[in-house]
């Protein structure tokens, strides 16, 4: 930006006193200082309006890495499932196959193998559902305390 220093300021004020006189010399500085007042308006708001345009670029930029570590994000899921499923397609196909029955009548309508679990696709939740009385959850295994370990001193007298 231009500098101006105090005595520059002293002596353009001389010039414009010669040059216009006592009586204009006010007017002409109202009209200088709405001038700048205009420019420096100007360069705020143009100031402002590439700021706001380069924030909005770096939002889009950043909405652009995040959607692609997005893609890839799903990519890696879709390929972990399809390395799931494939082998358990295959398990299920061959017990198909095998004719294995789903479920053993004799063992009250309990799947009798985890591969028939696989086959039906379902894990006799239906079943196990329709043989409880109504409003009893399902019977969860209690777990069994672990056994304690003696505590040491570490330092303790």
């Amino acid at each position: 930006m231009i500098e101006i220093s105090f005595g520059k300021l002293v002596l353009l004020a001389l010039i414009a006193l010669i040059v216009l006189g006592p009586e204009k010399l006010p007017g002409a500085a109202r009209t200088a200082g709405a001038l700048l007042r205009r420019v420096r308006n100007g360069w705020d708001s143009v100031r402002a309006e590439v700021e706001r345009e380069l924030e909005v670029e770096e939002i889009r930029r950043t909405a652009r890495e995040a959607a692609a570590q997005a893609e890839a994000v799903q990519k890696e899921v879709e390929a972990g499932v399809k390395q799931v499923r494939e082998p358990l397609d295959e398990a299920v196909a061959t017990m198909k196959s095998a004719g294995a029955p789903a479920v053993d009548a004799a063992s009250g309508g309990t799947p009798e193998s985890p591969a028939a679990l696989v086959a039906d696709g379902v894990a006799g939740t239906d079943e196990a559902q329709a043989q409880l009385p109504l409003g009893e959850p399902a019977a969860e295994p209690v777990p069994q305390p672990a056994a304690r370990e003696p505590e040491s001193s570490h330092g303790r007298a």
